[in-house]
């Protein structure tokens, strides 16, 4: 299983690239940066890479609506060329309260949206043209001019159906709080089923959770659930919580001492992840720790 590092992109640029560099010295696969309410991911990555060899860079993820996907994939190629071939994108549908509240769009049939807007992004992104009119999107668009290299795709799947959908579709998924056992019992089996049913290689499972490495384990449990209270609340996390079995954010985090942490990873591994994505929580000597253990796992 690859290990790789979730970026803080909240920060300023250069902090982002001082953590890149650093996940790159780490020696671990890969930086992986969510798209909030901070910097464009996408526009960053292209920066990070100039000033970062040699790490795949990642969007987990980028949301769809705001984008057309004639227009993400002219960005996404973009990115692509700049960055020497590194880039994995990303791609998710966020939640109903964001896409209505904030941005004004219908979060109406989430799925064929999805569906919509893969028929449009995946060829044009294999450097293909496209014609396509379906309930959501027309495209007649492409082939793009400076497309350099396919550009792998994961979306944020996590129900049946989109599970499916990226399975058939995709190169993988790329998840959010989704413990190890959603993983081994829902996410992992149902996405490998279906790419091997679409005659698809298997599926990369990109997994990002909390870590914290340390001897306090209660009061960074604390820490975690303070710092990530909105995550239980989001009906497609909630979702996937209820199948782990648990209330909280910090019940699907790896916290504890190094090897009880490392021994969290396994089990992931085992669960069927192919990569974890490991988001860097707690004290600043908690954060050195977990830092460091991360870049043993990877170099193991």
């Amino acid at each position: 299983m690859r290990i790789a590092g979730l970026l803080n992109a909240g920060k300023s640029i250069d902090d982002v690239v001082d953590q890149a560099k650093r996940i790159r010295d780490l020696g671990l696969a890969g930086a992986w940066g969510s798209q909030i309410f901070g910097h464009d991911t996408l526009t960053l990555l292209a920066l990070v890479g100039s000033q970062v060899p040699d790490i795949e860079l990642g969007t987990a993820v980028v949301p769809v609506h705001p984008r057309h996907p004639a227009m993400l994939a002219q960005q996404a190629a973009t990115v692509q060329q700049a960055v020497g071939g590194r880039l994995a994108l990303g791609i998710g549908l966020s939640h109903q309260v964001v896409v209505e509240q904030l941005w004004g769009y219908s979060f109406s049939k989430p799925a064929t949206y999805m569906r919509d807007y893969l028929s449009v992004l995946v060829p044009l992104l294999e450097g293909e043209g496209v014609t396509f009119k379906g309930e959501h999107f027309a495209a007649v668009y492409g082939p793009l001019e400076h497309h350099s290299a396919p550009t792998p795709l994961y979306v944020a799947a996590l129900g049946p159906a989109m599970l499916k959908m990226a399975g058939e579709l995709t190169s993988g998924t790329v998840t959010w709080m989704s413990g190890i056992k959603t993983i081994g019992s829902h996410i992992a089996p149902k996405i490998a089923e279906a790419a091997s049913a679409a005659g698809r290689p298997a599926p990369r499972v990109v997994v990002g959770l909390p870590v914290c490495v340390t001897n306090d384990p209660e009061g960074a449990k604390q820490r975690i659930d303070e710092a990530l209270a909105v995550y239980p609340t989001l009906p497609s996390y909630r979702a996937m919580l209820d199948i782990e079995g648990v209330d909280n954010a910090s019940e699907v985090a790896f916290v504890g001492t190094e090897e009880e942490v490392a021994a969290q990873v396994d089990r992931l591994a085992e669960a069927g992840a192919t990569d974890f994505s490991v988001a860097v929580i707690g004290t600043p000597e908690e954060r050195e720790r977990t830092w460091r253990l991360a870049s043993e796992l990877a170099k193991a």
